[in-house]
């Protein structure tokens, strides 16, 4: 296996006790926002002086079906739903990298995010990580959360790649997608993308 490169590198300063969400938003889906607005409600309510920290996972992951969409791409679309939002006064973006360790990612995730705040989670997984590092974790419960599969909307998206209707696409993927995340990736063909990323790389249908 080759060594995965570290980009994008840390920032140089980060700001502890933040408030943070992880997610790899491949791509930002409906289940997401849920979350990101649950995590902004606690925040106010409990912590309103601390920041609220999108974190985007995998950004070192070569493009492939389970990371069709690089980091940058990733930002823009938390970035373009952030701004139709009226709610959010105080969040950050930042994009990590993988490290293959999952024992080590806290402390590996902590040079981008910070130190010593909140973990807001939906996944176990990433709950019982933070847990163990000595965060408080604050856990979210996903309804309808089969519906927001990452991989689920990635297959939905990939049955649309080769389809020229625009309007069409927005009618299947608007149950788990916001309309800004739809409206960007039509723009940069970033559905149709998804046909040259299956198996042989050539276009289905």
């Amino acid at each position: 296996m080759d060594e995965l490169i570290l980009h994008p590198p840390p920032p140089n300063e980060v700001m502890d006790s933040s408030i943070v969400v992880l997610g790899r938003f491949q791509p930002l889906h409906l289940g997401h926002t849920l979350l990101i607005k649950a995590a902004e409600e606690w925040r106010l309510e409990n912590s309103p002086d601390s920041q609220l920290v999108l974190c985007i996972g995998s950004s070192n992951r070569e493009e492939s079906m389970t990371n069709p969409w690089n980091y940058k791409e990733r930002e823009e679309m938390i970035r373009l739903w952030l701004e139709n939002e009226q709610f959010f006064d105080n969040v950050k973006i930042v994009s990590i990298p993988d490290i293959d360790n999952p024992p080590m990612w806290v402390s590996h995730a902590e040079k981008y995010h910070g130190k010593g705040g909140s973990f807001f989670t939906s996944d176990s997984f990433s709950a019982e990580l933070y847990s163990k590092a000595g965060w408080d974790v604050i856990t979210f419960p996903l309804e309808n959360r089969d519906q927001y599969e990452g991989w689920r909307v990635r297959a939905t998206a990939l049955m649309l790649s080769t389809i020229n209707d625009d309007e069409a696409i927005k009618t299947v993927l608007s149950i788990s997608l916001p309309e800004s995340t739809i409206d960007y990736l039509i723009n940069i063909d970033g559905f149709r993308r998804l046909a040259f990323l299956v198996e042989g790389g050539e276009p289905v249908g």
